[in-house]
């Protein structure tokens, strides 16, 4: 008898899994494909071929694959690869509460090499994947201007307060808040573009409105109030700096692939102003499959007539860490880390971090969330190049999930109960 197993069957997206196939003839060829359905009915699928050893076994912990969408061993390489045939879609989970992904496993037995499956599968499986974990509980917020969605862990609090943000395509973005809450964070995930009543677009970034979701989450009963996080990526990083640099309640601040000044946006905070960095729009590229390339548009934050610009990150009152993807296409956000460790030593602040990560590109997420190196922007009708190569990318997902748990967790001002 042929088996095929994924264990765990129900398990958080950031966890792994294992893969086992038994029952086979030794040296018998196999296909395994992996699929699901987004929230929006769209189909996402993976393949990858594999030979059986001399028992007849195949796990994907130590046996290669020979073909698909991957190479080499590669556990977890089905859940990374799966990708939509509609060309340029990302994979997101926007109800993170109502139902997980049912990530779907069919095995195929052939007797050729590398083939193409046909017919139906000789065995089959099914998983869940979930966005948080029992227990945890959504709280929506709408409350004065501040406009998102408050995760609280499990269990008695108060518990580390994290603000939780993504970038200039604007939306309300939840997943990555779920799962901090899965992992002991009350994490609020915040919204600021392009939502219910906020503006359409970010031309100019008024500080007040993050400080007000700062001082929101500071109160709130579940929320050890003593100082909370910042987590950003792309703008939202850009922004969560600017609210390190200048919030007091801001005790630490992660920042992926985002930039060390105000490129594109004006922020003001009362009379402070800092002009925005125009972009290079010249410098805009265009692909050869008609994607764009922004990771020459904004500019060296070095040059003097920019200065006034550049955020001062020497006057945050804890660590910030830089999360860097090498082969970000979307900015070099490399070249802005390094920018930001230099002014930090300038001025004599020794808690700037960077971590980067080589084969890693502009979405650096979680790691439930599968290798996207191009994919629609919301903001444009073309698509956008982000970078990578998929098992760099998507190892480095795992390891910057961990260093930004780890980060957290010990920054962030806890109760006596939650001290590690």
């Amino acid at each position: 008898m042929i088996g095929l197993t994924v264990t765990p069957e129900i398990s958080l997206v950031d966890e792994p899994v294992k893969i086992q196939v038994w029952g086979l003839a030794p040296k018998q060829v196999i296909t395994l494909r992996a699929w699901l359905k987004d929230d929006t009915g769209k189909r996402f699928s993976s393949v990858a071929f594999y030979v059986s050893d001399e028992d007849g076994k195949v796990d994907l912990e130590n046996s290669p694959a020979t073909g698909g969408n991957f190479h080499g061993v590669c556990p977890m390489g089905l859940f990374w690869a799966l990708k939509s045939s509609i060309p340029n879609q990302r994979l997101i989970k926007w109800d993170v509460m109502g139902s997980p992904f049912y990530v779907h496993l069919d095995l195929y037995c052939h007797l050729e090499v590398n083939p193409i499956p046909e017919g139906p599968p000789t065995a089959t499986t099914c998983v869940e994947r979930w966005y948080v974990s029992p227990g945890v509980k959504r709280v929506p917020i709408r409350e004065g201007r501040v406009r998102g969605a408050l995760f609280i862990p499990p269990g008695e609090g108060p518990f580390p307060g994290v603000i939780d943000m993504f970038g200039g395509s604007g939306g309300l973005v939840e997943f990555r808040s779920s799962l901090l809450a899965s992992r002991g964070f009350a994490s609020l995930a915040l919204a600021y573009l392009a939502y219910d009543d906020l503006p359409k677009t970010l031309d100019h970034v008024d500080l007040t409105y993050f400080e007000e979701a700062a001082e929101l989450l500071s109160r709130r009963p579940e929320v050890f109030g003593e100082g909370i996080g910042v987590v950003g990526v792309s703008k939202g990083a850009e922004i969560a700096l600017a609210m390190a640099s200048y919030f007091p309640q801001v005790a630490a601040a992660v920042c992926i692939n985002g930039t060390n000044a105000m490129h594109g946006s004006t922020l003001s905070y009362g009379d402070l102003v800092l002009r925005e960095i125009p972009h290079q729009t010249e410098k805009l590229l265009i692909t050869y499959s008609g994607a764009y390339d922004f990771s020459r548009v904004n500019q060296d934050t070095t040059k003097p007539e920019y200065q006034d610009s550049v955020l001062p990150l020497e006057k945050a009152r804890g660590p910030i860490l830089f999360l860097v993807g090498e082969d970000d296409q979307g900015q070099n956000s490399l070249l802005y880390a390094k920018q930001a460790v230099a002014r930090a030593e300038k001025y004599n602040k020794k808690d700037v971090y960077l971590q980067s990560y080589p084969g890693t590109g502009h979405l650096l997420e979680p790691p439930g969330s599968p290798f996207c190196p191009v994919s629609l922007c919301f903001k444009f009708a073309t698509p956008s190049v982000w970078g990578g190569e998929i098992q760099d990318h998507c190892k480095a997902q795992e390891v910057s999930w961990r260093h930004i748990q780890e980060f957290l967790g010990k920054n962030l001002p806890r109760s006596l109960r939650h001290k590690l």
